[in-house]
């Protein structure tokens, strides 16, 4: 399995995101990058294709969460943009995580990976007790709700550094960890709650960091990325 560190390009304009692009544009390697609902919603499926063209993968983090029959029908349509990860809230339900899956799946049997969230970083065991009347631990929840995305045939799920290891010994190390919530160890938290550097998460089980402000708003975004492949990787940029 190849783990990567993923860019969460959080901008709101095709403009702002290809300044950012552009200071990589002499790198050998390209950067794993994650479009989410705030560039996506301002440019539409046409920035996909542009980034794609350019030679990056893509984790698109829209977190559908939806009745069966609309998450799968939606998940037809961001199939089609040939990403190479797509996402849903494991909160919808086993039927609704199955049904997304047939609908991300192609004609041909080919399809994006696809992941579901379990908890938001950001969010607390007393958030998640006070706010949605969750009882159960934070971990017994998140281990849950990766449970039913491994029984519905989900290829991994989104959670904190913390939970990966536990994660991997409920579903199996080939299941996925894609873990948002890394900082650098000299770095400010922000809103995350649950969170740890690059060389934790992969000493915890993480395949993917996403690294966002860390890196996209370093002074040297650049050096802030070879920083994190350094960290998480073991080693220098290929």
């Amino acid at each position: 399995m190849s783990k990567d560190v993923i860019i969460a390009c959080d901008f709101n304009s095709k403009a702002d995101l290809m300044t950012f692009l552009d200071k990589f544009e002499n790198e050998d390697r390209k950067p794993f990058l994650k479009v989410g609902m705030e560039l996506f919603y301002a440019e539409g499926p046409a920035i996909v294709k542009e980034i794609k063209a350019r030679g990056h993968k893509i984790f698109l983090d829209l977190k559908l969460h939806d009745i069966p029959n609309t998450v799968k029908k939606a998940m037809a349509v961001l199939s089609a943009l040939d990403v190479d990860i797509c996402n849903l809230h494991a909160a919808g339900t086993a039927a609704m995580m199955e049904a997304a899956l047939e609908g991300l799946t192609r004609a041909d049997g080919t399809r994006p990976l696809l992941i579901a969230v379990t908890q938001l970083t950001s969010t607390s065991e007393e958030r998640m007790q006070k706010d949605l009347l969750i009882d159960r631990p934070l971990d017994e929840v998140v281990m849950h709700y990766a449970k039913n995305a491994k029984d519905a045939g989900l290829d991994g799920v989104v959670c904190s550094p913390l939970e990966a290891g536990k994660v991997k010994a409920v579903c199996g190390d080939a299941f996925l960890t894609v873990t948002p919530g890394v900082r650098f160890a000299d770095g400010e938290v922000g809103d995350q709650v649950r969170v740890t550097t690059p060389a934790k998460a992969r000493e915890l089980g993480s395949d993917y960091i996403v690294v966002g402000r860390p890196i996209t708003q370093a002074a040297d975004p650049v050096q802030a990325y070879h920083r994190c492949i350094r960290e998480f990787l073991g080693g220098e940029v290929e």
